[in-house]
Formats: C-alpha cells, sequence, structure tokens
C-alpha cells in the first residue's frame, strides 16, 4: 500500500537508487532536485532533504514556497509530488502548481493519479480555489491522469518548456 509522506534522510540508499533508474543528471518532476544539490552522500542528502522542508514554510531562492511529498511503499521510495503555494508568470506561463514523477521501475500502477488525488487537500488547506497542471503534448499517461482526477484542458502552448497541454483542476 503506498503512502504520501514528507521527505526524510532514511530513505537516502532508496531515493538513489531511484534517481539511478532515471539517470544522473536527469530532471525529476517534483522532486525539487537542482543541478547544484549534492546528494549522494548521507550528510549532503539530509541538507537537501531539509531544504525541501524550509521551502514549505519560505521562499527560497526566488523560487514559491512549495509543499513536497514522497510516493513510498514501506521504506521503498518511488517517487515525489510537489505543490507550489502561488504561480508566478513562468509558472502560470508553464510550470503549474502540482509537478510529480514516479521512477521508472514504478509507473503503470497508477501511483501518480494515486498522488495528485493526495495533494489536493493540501492545496484547499492553502485556499486555492483550483490548480493548474502542465504536461509534455507527448506525455499521453500524464495527461490521461491529470484528466481522471478533474483536469480540463486550458490550452496546448508553446513555452520556455516546450510545447505543453495546460490544466486546470478546480478544488
Amino acid at each position: 500500500m503506498p503512502g504520501l509522506i514528507a521527505p526524510t534522510a532514511r530513505l537516502h540508499t532508496s531515493w538513489l537508487a531511484s534517481r539511478n533508474e532515471w539517470g544522473r543528471g536527469v530532471h525529476q518532476d517534483g522532486a525539487g532536485l537542482r543541478a547544484a544539490d549534492e546528494v549522494d552522500t548521507p550528510e549532503g542528502f539530509a541538507r537537501w532533504v531539509a531544504r525541501l522542508h524550509e521551502a514549505e514554510r519560505t521562499a527560497l531562492d526566488g523560487w514559491v514556497r512549495c509543499t513536497f511529498r514522497w510516493i513510498v511503499e514501506g521504506e521503498r521510495y518511488l517517487g515525489a509530488i510537489a505543490l507550489r503555494h502561488e504561480l508566478t508568470d513562468f509558472l502560470l506561463e508553464a510550470g503549474g502548481h502540482v509537478g510529480y514523477g514516479v521512477r521508472p521501475s514504478a509507473r503503470g500502477r497508477g501511483l501518480a493519479g494515486w498522488a495528485l488525488a493526495g495533494i489536493m487537500p493540501e492545496a484547499r488547506k492553502l485556499g486555492l480555489s483550483r490548480v493548474l497542471l502542465t504536461c509534455d503534448v507527448n506525455n499521453l499517461a500524464s495527461a490521461r491522469t491529470i484528466e481522471r482526477n478533474g483536469g480540463v484542458l486550458e490550452d496546448v502552448r508553446d513555452t520556455d518548456l516546450g510545447r505543453l497541454r495546460r490544466y486546470w483542476i478546480t478544488l
């Protein structure tokens, strides 16, 4: 049975296995990982996890406040979902309120949709009346996930992140 938890340093080994499935340096939507983050050592990983927790309370380095949650099964890290508390012009155009990613070996189980449904109560607590999600125009699996969670397609547009579908979910 999956769970949605706050990031924790105790899952370092499992998180590294997931990162290696994605590939080093590959962007993982929803993870909050930046190029400068050192996550290979337990100490570096713990610093990164602490930053994810701090991001919920404080906008860091020009980014908006964000709630990060990990999708887990027992002690196995399966993916991440991020809920941005507000939209900048860039996020309104391309990034949206929510980003998520599931490790390659855990895909096809409905975990992204489950996590998306699970983060919506957090959006309501923030006072949001609707949330924006985007996905690559060719990512049909993500489009279906968003649509199954009530996403209504607003448009498809060219952005700094490429050609994206933009969906709104009313809360």
